[in-house]
């Protein structure tokens, strides 16, 4: 959905972490919020002079004199906090659309814990929002609208993809996209080895590593095409890639694949009590 120019008025992001970090960076760059509508917490002084300095935006040590300044509340606080976090502003939030990046954690388990009538929207963003390439999925609690998750919306594309997914698709999402990442750099992490024990400089390697995954997705998204038959492309009978895939069929890193994403998915339903 193309959010066009809607602007977010005054921001309260409650936890100063990386991926709060990342959404104020983004949202400030792109002026989907001005930097003195945007308010941070945390009980670490120093991250919060670093926002201060770093984005110019106000930071407070108290989250609830904080939220009463707000449109959107962000919890942006590890979940096992979250409960707490809730307890303390619970009385606070008043008409706030309240945005969770907790990862695991329901709509209605933080609809239950700030009272009934208040606007959740449940996103789940990973790391390369850290440099603007994230991709996130959101959904809407019991009274979340359509303005609402519009607003959610805009606030992630300010980092990267943002799409909307049905709540009880929020933990295959976390499996794939939310850990992600992980994958991808695990076999980049087997890319540098082979290249160590191939002689190649590893300053080299890494250039050539990171280039080649950042554009295979960058080719697969501009054709079009299936990864299998962009696979297929690449892969001469008899040569070098052939060699090389041949091998992974012979260790099944393919079915690997499947069932670790699938020992994610488990695990994330475990998390969200499902």
């Amino acid at each position: 959905m193309a959010t066009g120019s809607l602007r977010v008025n005054k921001v309260v992001f409650i936890g100063a972490g990386n991926m709060a970090e990342a959404l104020v960076k983004g949202m400030v760059a792109s002026g989907v919020c001005e930097a003195d509508r945007i308010f941070v917490t945390d009980v670490r002084p120093e991250r919060l002079a670093f926002f201060e300095k770093e984005f110019q935006v106000k930071g407070f040590a108290n989250n609830v004199v904080a939220v009463m300044k707000a449109d959107v509340v962000v919890l942006a606080v590890k979940p096992q906090l979250l409960g707490d976090v809730l307890e303390e502003i619970k009385g606070g939030v008043g008409n706030s659309l309240v945005i969770s990046i907790a990862a695991g954690i329901s709509t209605g388990w933080i609809e239950k814990g700030l009272g009934e009538g208040v606007r959740v929207v449940r996103v789940m963003p990973n790391t390369p929002a850290l440099v603007r390439a994230g991709a996130a999925a959101l959904c809407g609690g019991r009274w979340a609208k359509e303005a609402d998750l519009a607003t959610a919306e805009t606030m992630m594309a300010a980092v990267g993809l943002a799409v909307r997914v049905p709540e009880n698709s929020m933990d295959a999402v976390t499996a794939l996209s939310g850990s992600g990442p992980a994958y991808v750099f695990h076999l980049m992490e087997a890319m540098i080895e082979a290249a160590r024990h191939a002689g190649l400089d590893e300053a080299i390697a890494r250039k050539l590593i990171y280039a080649t995954v950042s554009g295979s997705a960058k080719l697969a998204e501009a054709t079009g095409a299936e990864p299998a038959e962009l696979r297929r492309r690449v892969t001469s009978k008899g040569g070098t890639t052939a060699a090389a895939l041949e091998v992974l069929e012979e260790k099944a890193v393919y079915h690997a694949y499947l069932g670790a994403i699938a020992a994610a998915h488990r695990r994330a339903k475990e998390l969200s009590g499902g």
